[in-house]
This record gives C-alpha cells, sequence and structure tokens, in this order.
C-alpha cells in the first residue's frame, strides 16, 4: 500500500502567548488529491498549512511525508518544502527576484542541483504556466493573474508531490480565475496533490471532492464536499453557506438531502 503524500498524526500548535491553533490534528493526504480547506478566518487553515510545510514545528505530534517523520534537521525540512510547496495569497510577499526567470529558478538553485538540469526545470515549469515570454520580465509589472502564475511555477520546478494554495482566487477576476481553475486541473493531471484553502465556497464546490472543516483550531469534518453542505449544523459552525446552484437547486424542490453543486451537475440534475 503507498505511503500518504503528507499525514498529520495527532498535531498540535500554539503561538507564543497564545491558544492552541490547531489541537490533535490527523489527517492524510493522497496522490492526485484535490482538497478543499474551509472554515472562517482565525480557524486554523494557515496554521495548518505551515505545519505541512513545515514553517512551523508542531508544539506535539508528528508530521510525515511520504512515509517518514519529518524532523528540525536541515536535510528533512528541505525535503519536505521540496515535496510540499505552498503559494501564499498575497503573491507579492512570495516573490523576491528581479526577473521571472530568477525568480522561478531560486528554489532548483538551493537544492544545489548542476546548472542545467536548474535551466531546464525552470524553462518547463515557466512553459507549464504560459509564462515562456515573461522570463526576463520584472515580476513587479505583471498583472494579479500572472503574479499568481510565477509562484505556482516557483513550486512546480521544484517538481512537487504536493502543493497548498492559500486563498488562490482573491483579488482574482473572473477570466484569471477560469485559468487558474485550467492551471489546478493541469497539475491533478501531472499527479500532483492539491490542497485549497478558501472562503469560495462555489470554487470549492467546481475544484474538489473532498473537504477538510476547521473551526476553533480543531477539524469539525474531513469527507465529501456533498455531506458537508448537507449538515446545516456543520455549516453554521464554520461559517459557511451552501454553493448558489445548490441554493438554487433547492428553491425548486425542497426537500431533498442533497444537491447539485456545479453547472454540470445542475444540468444532469434537471435532465432527471
Amino acid at each position: 500500500m503507498t505511503e500518504p503524500i503528507l499525514r498529520l498524526e495527532n498535531v498540535s500548535y500554539a503561538y507564543p502567548d497564545g491558544p492552541l491553533a490547531v489541537e490533535n490534528l490527523s489527517v492524510a493526504v493522497e496522490k492526485g488529491e484535490r482538497v478543499a480547506v474551509l472554515g472562517r478566518n482565525g480557524a486554523g487553515k494557515s496554521t495548518f498549512f505551515l505545519l505541512c510545510n513545515g514553517i512551523l514545528e508542531p508544539a506535539s505530534g508528528t508530521v510525515f511525508c511520504a512515509g517518514r517523520a519529518v524532523t528540525r534537521k536541515k536535510k528533512d525540512l528541505l525535503e519536505l518544502h521540496r515535496r510540499v510547496g505552498i503559494v501564499f495569497q498575497e503573491a507579492e510577499n512570495q516573490i523576491l527576484a528581479v526577473t521571472v526567470e530568477g525568480e522561478v529558478s531560486f528554489g532548483p538553485m538551493n537544492l544545489g542541483l548542476p546548472l542545467p538540469e536548474v535551466e531546464q526545470r525552470t524553462t518547463d515549469a515557466l512553459t507549464a504556466m504560459g509564462l515562456a515570454e515573461y522570463a526576463q520580465r520584472s515580476p513587479q509589472y505583471l498583472s494579479g493573474g500572472e503574479k499568481k502564475r510565477v509562484t505556482i511555477a516557483d513550486i512546480l520546478a521544484m517538481k512537487p508531490d504536493a502543493i497548498l494554495l492559500d486563498e488562490p482566487t482573491a483579488s482574482l477576476d473572473p477570466e484569471n480565475v477560469v485559468r487558474l481553475e485550467e492551471t489546478l486541473d493541469r497539475l491533478t493531471e501531472a499527479g500532483i496533490a492539491l490542497l485549497v484553502s478558501t472562503h469560495d465556497v462555489d470554487f470549492a464546490a467546481r475544484f474538489a471532492q473532498r473537504g477538510l472543516v476547521f473551526a476553533g483550531g480543531r477539524l469539525t469534518a474531513d469527507g465529501l464536499l456533498e455531506d458537508i453542505f448537507a449538515c446545516p449544523e456543520l455549516l453554521e459552525q464554520a461559517g459557511l453557506r451552501k454553493p448558489w446552484i445548490w441554493q438554487a437547486a433547492e428553491a425548486v424542490r425542497p426537500g431533498r438531502k442533497q444537491y447539485p453543486m456545479t453547472m454540470q451537475q445542475l444540468q444532469a440534475w434537471l435532465q432527471e
């Protein structure tokens, strides 16, 4: 049986002089999975991501990467950062280099790879994100959607097993949201596990089948999104709403337990 790409076992974490931000968290993510991470601000979603990527050290419990327990040794952390990348909400805070090419090559260079491999990885990542023509451009002059693609290319150049995306649709216009979703589809086809933290339940419904719901630092639900949206008590506790398509279908034919969440599901539902 293949080990999960990422597994947290009884992990807790508290910021200095604060209560537990994440408490007794156990969760596993398999290769190629698409997972929506949901909950209010301050529920523990961002802390969960930072623990998964090794930026934060658990106060208790263990993080496993591909079956191996992650220690605070430099070798372990470098391997975790390589295999589990994180894309922050504000792309500007993640971009440091003066050119797009320099930005995307930074990670492979830090791995100490031979220059030809660094160049090949950089070229491949830029091409995959549709950024080849921007290689010598300054990232600061790119649009918000283009900057987001640069930060994803940063991670792709490391050849990761999983990518964590924090509010990836924030501040994107509808056209760039469509491009982002197309990018996520390609990453899934490449076998990369994707975890997306989002307040946009309509996007979550289009993106994922599985959801993780956080409330008060605890994982309160881990299962199919259709089961999560069918539970009013859970939605109220986590500050969530049902997707608009679900609500529209429910208004047309009330009394059912579950409803369509995407346009494709709605079309099939109406035909039935």
